[in-house]
């Protein structure tokens, strides 16, 4: 009986925690330790946006990463001034170890002088990536 109790219980905070999981995933968020973080041209091999610039943080094996690529393809076509740079996070372990990606796909909002943000961890909504370009531009 004990052990069916015991099963119960962690199967129910197992659910919480993937339901959790899954509402945090996508967001756009401020994160406080990106204050300050410029990241250049040269270190993202590709040219920042006139008024802001997307960076995509990728992985071979990723489907949302290919799901991400074309939303903020999208966003950026819209956007006037809008750039989106994707990088291969396995191709560039220093920056994503300073950077302190954990996921991919990972996506950082840059405003026009490179000064991270907003970052968002999973499948962005297009909507909260049009929002979040709002405090860049």
């Amino acid at each position: 009986m004990t052990g069916l109790v015991v099963c119960v219980l962690v199967l129910a905070a197992a659910g919480v925690l993937g339901v959790l999981q899954q509402r945090r995933s996508g967001r756009v968020r401020v994160r406080g330790r990106d204050d300050g973080k410029r990241l250049g041209a040269d270190r993202l091999g590709g040219e920042l946006g006139e008024r802001a610039t997307l960076v995509q943080f990728s992985s071979a094996f990723c489907a949302p990463c290919r799901a991400t690529r074309r939303i903020l393809g999208e966003v950026a076509g819209l956007v006037p001034g809008v750039a989106h740079i994707e990088i291969d996070a396995e191709e560039h372990l220093e920056l994503v170890r300073e950077l302190e990606i954990l996921k991919t796909p990972t996506v950082l909002v840059l405003d026009a002088g490179g000064r991270v943000v907003r970052r968002a961890t999973g499948q962005p909504r297009k909507a909260d990536v049009i929002a979040a370009l709002g405090e860049a531009v």
